[in-house]
């Protein structure tokens, strides 16, 4: 304990005061003299005693703090008492249930990833493969001009397919990263919903759809247009993908004091009631999805649309079509 270099000052400063008093003593009497080395040693003896008990403690400290470093989250020191010491085990408890917590959250995030890594390659293989097949038919110097057209375009498709998925997922990375800016700009609903319509007037026409679009031409939200009809986008691919040939889709858009509200709603097969509350998810696709379906699209919608100040939900009935009511809380520029 005498390495210790508070210690040592400790006792130096104790014996120089000790010295003082028996110097002072001296000149009023012996028996003076007696009772204060009896109570300078009692004095010393105590301290000694309560600094062994200290520099105890803190030893347990020491050994919880590599235990905590080493990965152990389970040991709770608190003692539920008054004084310096029970402050600072509290204080390390907390940190203790923090840093659990964050552990446990990075765990999440090493198996969001992994399964990430595991979806996206599964989305990649499938179409390379493919690829490769109709590449070596192509080499076939007797192949027909018929296949050699078909299988030409069924690359480019996929291609094009592939070019969509990293794309998306580009787009997603910024989101989650917190890189992606999203401006802060006025935005006519009614530009938007013509900007969002634009991609996909020919499957519209292809499924010989309509397309209802009803609210005020002054409705506004602040957000970012480019990001925002990308989100729309999507959701109504989505729609177009699970309606029927010669259906209906209706777009209704308003406002009020607390938000701007996007209504889209398809007459479609509607989505499969243990399903709605995975669709956000990325990759994941329901009973309904058709055989190119990525389950990609409404998760980037998702991750736009609350990235925003805003909240995205969804209703269906089967059979009976599917709702999804956009909802762009006011905020000021």
């Amino acid at each position: 304990m005498l390495r210790n270099k508070e210690i040592r000052i400790y006792l130096l400063v104790m014996c120089l005061i000790g010295l003082i008093v028996i110097g002072v003593a001296i000149f009023i009497s012996p028996i003076s003299i007696l009772f204060i080395l009896a109570t300078s040693t009692l004095l010393i003896g105590c301290s000694v005693i309560f600094t062994r008990w200290r520099y105890h403690e803190i030893e347990k400290l020491s050994s919880y703090l590599r235990q905590i470093s080493a990965g152990d989250y389970t040991l709770d020191v608190r003692d539920n008492e008054e004084g310096e010491l029970s402050i600072l085990k509290s204080e390390m408890y907390k940190v203790t249930l923090m840093l659990s917590e964050q552990g446990s959250l990075l765990r999440q995030d090493k198996i969001h990833l992994t399964n990430a890594i595991s979806d996206i390659s599964h989305q990649l293989k499938t179409p390379l493969t493919s690829m490769m097949v109709m590449a070596d038919l192509l080499s076939d110097t007797n192949l027909p001009e018929t296949k050699k057209t078909e299988f030409t375009r069924n690359i480019r498709i996929q291609l094009e397919r592939i070019e969509w998925l990293v794309s998306s997922l580009l787009k997603l990375s910024k989101i989650d990263a917190g890189t992606a800016q999203f401006k802060k700009e006025s935005i006519v609903v009614e530009k938007l919903i013509q900007k969002a319509l634009e991609p996909i007037l020919i499957p519209l026409d292809i499924k010989e759809q309509t397309v209802s679009i009803k609210g005020d031409d002054t409705v506004t939200f602040i957000g970012d247009l480019n990001w925002t009809a990308e989100a729309v986008i999507n959701i109504l691919k989505n729609c177009v993908e699970h309606t029927r040939e010669g259906g209906a889709i209706d777009i209704l858009y308003s406002a009020n004091p607390l938000f701007t509200e996007i209504v889209i709603t398809d007459n479609g097969k509607g989505i499969a009631e243990e399903d709605i509350r995975h669709i956000f998810k990325r990759f994941y696709k329901g009973k309904n999805a058709s055989d190119g379906s990525i389950g990609i699209g409404l998760a980037m919608a998702h991750s736009i649309i609350t990235s925003q100040n805003g909240d995205i939900d969804v209703r269906s009935d089967k059979e009976s079509g599917t709702q999804f009511r956009v909802k762009f809380y006011k905020q000021v520029i």
